[in-house]
């Protein structure tokens, strides 16, 4: 790439070597490579999902059909049922129960068609694997460690983090976290699900230490990125810039690294105490040695529940800076928006016990959590009225990021309502542990986290490596993930509202009473290769850009904030001049800058900025 000898090196050339990458302080660098990872980690967490889906199809296809010849019926101790699933208080789980009681062991097995892609022990562990590496290794870290890392700094005008060589240590950290899981992977697998529940989880022969202590180091990445953005939010933002003229996204960030600091060490502990209690034999959550399989979970939610803040506020951040730069309009209700992520934050806290309404916790406390948890949608609802009335008369472009951002809206709004009916007690009983769940988690996580997390990447996408995309293959990126996805999990809330189990691995058995489950789930086995299809097509995108796409422009979007008031890609200290802020500066004050046609990009100075 040619570059001006006269303007300052770039991030990207300032150093050479990969060893200026694997040991650089510079957050820009680290956000790559945490980016770099975390794709990584997608691609593999999108195979066990898509072997998951096939596998999930296959009864469909060989309902009624004798098993191939030759086939062994005692390859796998366990045919039907994951070995840690429970009893379920829906309909179909129990005509399951009963069909699959009936016969002996061996004639169950023999009924099970044998022409599936996975058998049942390989099931769980796909599923499991599939959990824990696209929670623990993607979606919680995605915005927060690589976008976050990337554009922190420059959204607030300050040369690195607080304190680089912590952020350097946090990615080393969640790279040592990811080997972790990658040796269960090759060593026997896991397959406890991706929450690890006692006592099953301390009785398996799977690698349950090995993932626990891969998650516990993990847990420490998360820890160090949430002090040092903290940190960083205090004591290095641009002189005039006070709380009330930071971006959204930094308020999302902000709160986010509240949770992970206050949350994740309770996340730690409980893993330290299941793997002392496989390793010494400590009664502490296995009922054998007096122990309380229950107590697992609260410590187990009193985090996760807030975890699933630490992925969707940073996405709801994300989502502020696009719609208002794409709507052209100055963010509507910024303050109110503010304060929302931190009320989210504290809410968070506060309504773990949903999780647990079947779990036999005393009807008073059911009625509590219950209430809580409305609470908490309370401050979700005004980010979303507010981000429509950002666009309400807006003069919207339907760019690629732009693209997201309605998608992450639709989604997400889907994902919250279908939360409404898991909040509640007469609803959730039945539709605990079915797939109901399971396309609410869906939604909300990959609807709203994944979503915006792409749509931030294209957002950023320029700033980061200096090169503009296609629009034309982003925007059919979009539109491809958008249709599979809903392709995928819309026909899994009438599979679970019909009361179809999650973690079965083989539910031929409820056919012959509920033929629409074989349609059902081939449907949503087309949407997740469709899904998959969308993502290729964005990796082509983008990979395609860093060699064929024209030189990105220091403001291609004609946004406000700051990172946007230097080059493309910025220079190793990020900005020539540390920026100065007037009492007047407004990070969604669009009015100043001016598209050039000529350019291609947007010229002028934001008001306020000296």
């Amino acid at each position: 790439m040619d570059r001006d000898s006269s303007a300052p090196v770039d991030y990207l050339h300032a150093e050479r070597g990969i060893w200026s990458w694997v040991f650089t302080l510079d957050h820009k660098r680290i956000g790559v490579m945490y980016l770099i990872g975390i794709v990584v980690a997608l691609l593999l967490g999108g195979l066990f999902a898509l072997a998951i889906r096939t596998h999930l199809a296959m009864p469909a296809w060989t309902h009624g059909k004798s098993p191939a010849a030759g086939a062994s019926a005692a390859e796998e101790p366990a045919a039907v049922v994951a070995p840690q699933a429970t009893a379920q208080p829906n309909d179909a789980a129990a005509e399951l129960a009963v069909e699959s009681a009936a016969p002996t062991a061996a004639s169950t097995l023999q009924e099970t068609p044998q022409r599936y892609l996975l058998t049942p022990r390989q099931y769980n562990r796909a599923f499991t694997l599939h959990g824990a590496i696209m929670i623990f290794l993607v979606i919680i870290p995605g915005i927060p460690a690589a976008l976050g890392n990337f554009v922190l700094p420059l959204m607030l005008g300050a040369k690195d983090v607080a304190f680089p060589r912590l952020n350097l240590a946090s990615f080393h950290l969640w790279v040592i976290g990811a080997v972790f899981f990658l040796v269960v992977l090759f060593t026997g697998g896991l397959d406890t699900g991706w929450t690890f529940y006692t006592p099953y989880s301390t009785t398996t022969d799977s690698r349950v230490v090995t993932a626990a202590l891969g998650a516990f180091i993990l847990g420490f990445s998360s820890i160090f990125t949430g002090i040092n953005f903290i940190a960083t939010v205090h004591m290095l933002r641009a002189r005039g810039m006070s709380w009330f003229k930071m971006p959204l996204f930094i308020w999302s960030l902000y709160a986010t690294a509240v949770i992970q600091v206050l949350a994740t060490p309770v996340l730690g502990i409980t893993l330290l105490l299941v793997a002392a209690e496989r390793l010494f034999g400590l009664g502490i959550f296995d009922p054998k040695l007096g122990g309380d399989p229950v107590l697992f979970q609260h410590f187990f939610w009193f985090y996760s529940h807030p975890a699933v803040y630490i992925m969707i506020l940073p996405a709801m951040g994300v989502v502020s800076e696009l719609i208002s730069t794409f709507s052209r309009k100055h963010i509507f209700g910024y303050r109110f928006i503010a304060f929302s992520s931190v009320a989210i934050a504290l809410l968070g806290f506060l309504v773990w016990g949903h999780h647990m309404f079947t779990s036999g916790q005393s009807r008073l406390a059911s009625m509590i959590f219950s209430a809580l948890t409305f609470s908490v949608s309370i401050p979700s609802a005004i980010k979303v009225f507010n981000w429509l009335a950002t666009m309400y008369k807006g003069s919207i472009s339907l760019q690629t990021p732009m693209c997201y951002a309605l998608a992450f809206l639709f989604l997400f709004g889907i994902g919250g309502l279908t939360g409404l009916f898991l909040g509640a007690l007469s609803t959730d009983v039945h539709l605990h542990d079915t797939y109901f769940v399971i396309a609410h988690f869906h939604y909300v996580m990959f609807g709203g986290t994944l979503v915006a997390f792409l749509g931030g990447l294209h957002y950023w996408w320029p700033k980061m490596t200096g090169k503009m995309f296609n629009e034309t293959l982003g925007r059919l990126g979009a539109l491809a993930i958008f249709l599979g996805f809903n392709l995928t999990f819309f026909p899994q809330f009438v599979l679970g509202s019909r009361g179809m189990p999650r973690r079965y691995f083989d539910y031929s058995l409820l056919l012959d009473r509920h033929p629409e489950f074989a349609g059902l789930n081939v449907l949503s086995t087309a949407g997740a290769f469709l899904t998959g299809l969308g993502f290729i097509i964005v990796a082509v995108c983008l990979v395609h850009s860093l060699w064929q796409g024209r030189p990105a422009p220091a403001n291609p979007w004609g946004a406000a904030t700051l990172e946007w008031q230097t080059s493309s890609p910025p220079p190793k200290e990020n900005f020539l001049r540390p920026p100065v802020l007037s009492e007047s500066y407004d990070p969604y004050y669009l009015d100043d800058l001016e598209y050039d046609n000529q350019t291609g990009a947007y010229s002028g100075v934001p008001l306020g900025l000296a």
